[in-house]
């Protein structure tokens, strides 16, 4: 009998486990690092998925799925469980019928997100079981188990990953007192949350996720996730080890226990001080943030650092590297747009996706960029901050993905609460900056099956905007006088810049332009759309 082997992604490990677990249906919203659990999950054909508009309708689905008697999962990233926030609190009062896992990835070190919270906090708040594993391994394994606690201790549970770990059915029956949140329900269910937890706490004193590695040293280490894995390189045998795959609740007498005839204990974790402070008030010493810091990644190299260890010889490159920021691919259609609005000089209110690069030299054309959906609702409250001539010379600008996420209720407070707004759309047929996933405007599933297409033009029509534009933004002249003229109306409006990315496979491109240097005329013009450092002069 072969053994056989495959090398997976901590994503797709998790896919892995749904699929073992027999998960029957995954709601998720892209967001890196967690997207690609839903893309690996998607290729097995047991297991129904799908991309919701935004990550609460992806909690909903799932918790319809737990209630109908179906495995269920949902994806996210960390900034996604803030959208999600509202049901997955009410969920842990209702419990499920069937298991339901809550998959959200922290970004320690911000690589692909605009703050670094740590989830922790959200399991803790809403009294959720939350595991976290270390190895693409434990993702499968702990993915698989936590389908088993969620039915045994009825509650959905939380699985924490990081940037660096990046067919079954039960019967529904009507249960009204379990699964509506009427005040008269819901006092009870409280209390039923607390003894859940109780028991959670119980069960984390003696499961194999929580386990200690003893060798014999004075010096203790409280480690989870990554950073177990980061620590062992670290420091070796020459100290003990207690690894935590329960994040919340966290064990008592566990920790009490290891950390007893200990001369010292480090807890090392990244971002907020979850462990250090539960150890502190259970009256167990240790060392913690005095020591590590709160903001970024961790690596082995930092733990060696912070805790005076010596390491072995390593090479680093002692050149200085020019850097290499982020830019807007060559022919992307939001170069076009961008360079309409620097050239119009408008306050630009932006937005979460890859044209936010549209801030980077040398367009440099936006001013602020707070959270998905946040450009035309801040768009809105800065224009009635600053009156009608503010309305003339600012606009907001959101992807046709993020829109759909949370841009439409905005719109309609523009609508409805009257401000002369410039809404710009820019449509480029997919959500980008993720990879290239399908949207409810793309007219296909996950899968790549066809489907119904929101029609953008009609949605801003139905929610009050009458003044509604659509342009290519490859014609420069037609989009600046697009946006001149919205910005004008005396009424709320709405551009739709509309053109495919460029990286599309179904995109045919024409010929690549190049400058004629027996034409140029040195007006530079060219470099103020493209991302050219400098140009060499001729001598004459």
């Amino acid at each position: 009998m072969n053994n056989l082997k495959e090398l997976l992604q901590g994503n797709e490990a998790v896919a892995r486990g749904l699929y073992e677990a027999g998960v029957r249906v995954v709601s998720s919203y892209p967001g890196t690092p967690s997207t690609e659990i839903t893309e690996s999950a998607a290729l097995f054909d047991e297991i129904y998925c799908e991309w919701a508009p935004n990550e609460k309708v992806a909690a909903e689905v799932a918790a319809g799925a737990a209630i109908g008697g179906a495995r269920s999962f949902c994806g996210m990233k960390h900034v996604g469980l803030n959208v999600a926030a509202d049901p997955v609190f009410t969920m842990s009062y209702i419990g499920v019928n069937a298991g339901m896992v809550i998959g959200v990835a922290d970004d320690p070190g911000m690589h692909s997100s605009q703050n670094e919270q740590d989830s922790r906090n959200y399991a803790i708040a809403a009294k959720l079981l939350m595991l976290e594993p270390s190895d693409s391994a434990e993702c499968r394994d702990m993915t698989k188990l936590a389908y088993a606690l969620s039915e045994q201790f009825d509650t959905p549970v939380m699985l924490r990953l990081s940037t660096r770990i990046a067919h079954s059915r039960k019967p529904y029956e009507k249960n009204q007192a379990k699964n509506i949140m009427l005040p008269a329900f819901a006092r009870p269910k409280h209390e039923f949350v607390e003894k859940r937890t109780a028991a959670e706490r119980a069960w984390a004193e003696t499961c194999s996720l929580n386990f200690v590695e003893d060798n014999g040293a004075k010096t203790g280490v409280i480690v989870a996730g990554s950073v177990y894995k980061y620590a062992k390189e670290a420091l070796g045998d020459t100290v003990n080890y207690l690894k935590l795959g329960v994040v919340n609740p966290l064990p008592v007498e566990k920790i009490r226990s290891f950390a007893a005839g200990l001369e010292t204990v480090y807890v090392i974790e990244e971002l907020d001080d979850i462990i250090e402070s539960h150890c502190r008030k259970i009256g167990v010493p240790v060392v913690g943030k005095d020591v590590f810091p709160r903001c970024g990644e961790f690596s082995q190299k930092l733990i060696a650092e912070k805790l005076g260890v010596a390491r072995g010889e390593s090479v680093s490159l002692e050149e200085d590297i020019p850097v290499r920021p982020p830019v807007m691919c060559c022919g992307c259609p939001h170069r076009g747009l961008f360079y309409a609005l620097k050239r119009e000089g408008v306050y630009v209110s932006g937005d979460i996706g890859c044209y936010t690069l549209g801030a980077s030299a040398p367009l440099g054309a936006m001013d602020v960029s707070i959270c998905m959906g946040a450009s035309v609702s801040a768009l809105h409250g800065y224009n009635k901050a600053r009156g009608a001539e503010a309305e003339k010379k600012s606009v907001a600008v959101i992807g046709d993905s993020t829109f759909i996420h949370s841009g439409i209720t905005s719109l309609i407070d523009i609508a409805y609460n009257r401000s002369n707004s410039t809404v710009i759309i820019l449509d480029n047929s997919i959500t980008g900056m993720t990879g290239h996933q399908q949207n409810p405007t793309t007219g296909y599933t996950i899968k790549g099956d066809p489907t119904s297409a929101v029609d953008l033009e009609a949605l801003c029509r139905a929610v009050g905007i009458s003044d509604v534009r659509v342009v290519d933004p490859y014609d420069l002249k037609a989009t600046r006088a697009a946006v001149h003229e919205a910005l004008q109306a005396e009424c709320p409006s709405v551009v739709i810049s509309r053109r495919p990315c460029a990286l599309l496979k179904t995109v045919k491109h024409k010929p690549a332009l190049s400058v004629d240097a027996e034409k140029c005329i040195r007006c530079y013009m060219c470099l103020k759309v493209c991302p050219i450092k400098e140009a060499k002069k001729h001598n004459n």
